[in-house]
């Protein structure tokens, strides 16, 4: 079984920063891309950055100069950093990724389970 695995989620003030993590776990041959979605209520689901295999970042208007996507393709890790939050960001925020897996070499896209971001005093 393959999953993918976040934390870093919680209330944060106006202004403040918090650090997403997503750990890809299980039978992986390789990743591709991996990014960030999130979701806010009443609210369809939206892109906020993906990052290539070759650490090509690319960011949704909305967050760019906030926020920043890294990964660590040896440990199957994405994160992001979001710094500025404003109470607009609040969010589940899902982590997603596209994997090969190891045997079959079967390709899948994968979800995170999501993880609550709030910004608010």
């Amino acid at each position: 079984q393959v999953q993918l695995v976040e934390s870093g989620g919680g209330l944060v003030q106006p202004g403040g920063s918090l650090r997403l993590s997503c750990a890809a776990s299980g039978s992986i041959f390789s990743i591709s891309d991996m990014g960030w979605y999130r979701q806010a209520p009443g609210k369809e689901r939206e892109l906020v950055a993906t990052i290539t295999s070759g650490y090509t970042p690319n960011y949704a208007d909305s967050v760019k100069g906030r926020f920043t996507i890294s990964r660590d393709n040896g440990k199957k890790t994405v994160y992001l950093q979001m710094n500025s939050l404003k109470p607009e960001d609040t969010a589940v925020y899902y982590c997603n990724a596209f994997v090969t897996r190891t045997m079959t070499y079967r390709y899948l896209e994968l979800w995170g389970q999501g993880t609550l971001v709030t910004v608010s005093s």
